[in-house]
């Protein structure tokens, strides 16, 4: 069940723009353009409607998995300042309505994709709807500080639907790319956690930093760095992506691990802002941005 509204007991009118900020738009960007990347990287040709169609049903399952998420996480949103101010919690919209809106756009974004593509790219999209909403947000984040580990998958979801959208079948270099999302996932959630831990704390959510603390969660930050940075390198030595990717992964990659090194053996954030900390957050989502541009670029311009 929802959470209950903490910061009004009658929602107050709404209108369009809190529907969507129900999606989390921010959030949504990057998945529509992982989704877009993987599309435009695998073999083949596929009608630009049907292309336009495909992302946009990724889009609107990524929007109905936000919405989802907000519906069930109104009570604990009211608790932090970084979320507050979202629709629930601040009693803009009530709870029924952002169920209705969530599970109608996830319907729809399903049986858009089924129309747009095919019955895989469908089944996947909904599975990576119902990862996000039940295995994530209601099971994992309230009870292990592994919540963005294994939740990271739903995430990871969006350059494999998109590729199997064009292509109705599944290859090494989109599961690849699966795999680079799911281990950007921890140190790129992480670092946000570290300069928002008391945020967490004051809500009850187990993650790493409030369970394990900063000195662990710092370890971890640089490890997980050093193996993404692996898995994003090694499509070009597999012969999956030619130079220009790899050139780029390498390059970023490494700046990756640098700041995360930054982060990685520091003892504490005090006095300082958590300045390496929100420079490592805001990278990671420049790089990701950036690599799969270069995906693409690397197969309709090859070195």
């Amino acid at each position: 069940m929802a959470q209950s509204l903490t910061h009004a007991e009658t929602a107050l009118p709404a209108d369009w723009r809190d529907l969507f900020a129900l999606t989390k738009p921010r959030v949504m960007s990057l998945v529509v353009f992982t989704a877009l990347c993987g599309l435009l990287a695998a073999p083949g040709h596929v009608h630009p409607i049907l292309a336009f169609s495909s992302v946009l049903a990724i889009a609107l399952g990524a929007g109905a998995s936000g919405a989802l998420n907000q519906w069930y996480e109104a009570g604990i949103d009211a608790k932090m300042k970084r979320t507050a101010n979202r629709p629930l919690p601040a009693g803009r919209l009530d709870p029924q309505t952002a169920l209705q809106f969530g599970v109608g756009l996830a319907a729809f974004s399903v049986f858009l994709m089924l129309f747009a593509s095919n019955w895989q790219a469908a089944l996947l999209l909904a599975a990576s709807i119902l990862f996000y909403v039940f295995i994530y947000t209601m099971w994992l984040k309230p009870r292990t500080p592994q919540n963005i580990v294994i939740g990271g998958a739903a995430g990871a979801f969006p350059p494999l639907i998109g590729w199997v959208a064009a292509t109705g079948g599944i290859a090494p270099l989109p599961v690849l790319l699966f795999l680079l999302i799911f281990l950007w996932t921890p140190p790129h959630f992480w670092a946000l956690a570290l300069f928002v831990k008391s945020d967490y704390a004051a809500a009850g959510i187990p993650m790493m930093p409030v369970v394990a603390g900063e000195k662990s969660t710092r370890r971890q930050i640089l490890l997980y760095a050093v193996i993404m940075a692996a898995a994003a390198i090694v499509p070009w030595p597999l012969g999956y992506t030619g130079a220009l990717y790899g050139w780029t992964a390498v390059l970023l990659s490494a700046l990756f691990v640098l700041l995360s090194i930054q982060v990685g053996t520091r003892t504490t954030g005090e006095g300082d802002l958590m300045r390496p900390e929100k420079r490592l957050f805001a990278y990671s989502i420049a790089y990701l941005f950036i690599l799969f541009g270069a995906v693409v670029a690397d197969h309709w311009w090859p070195l």
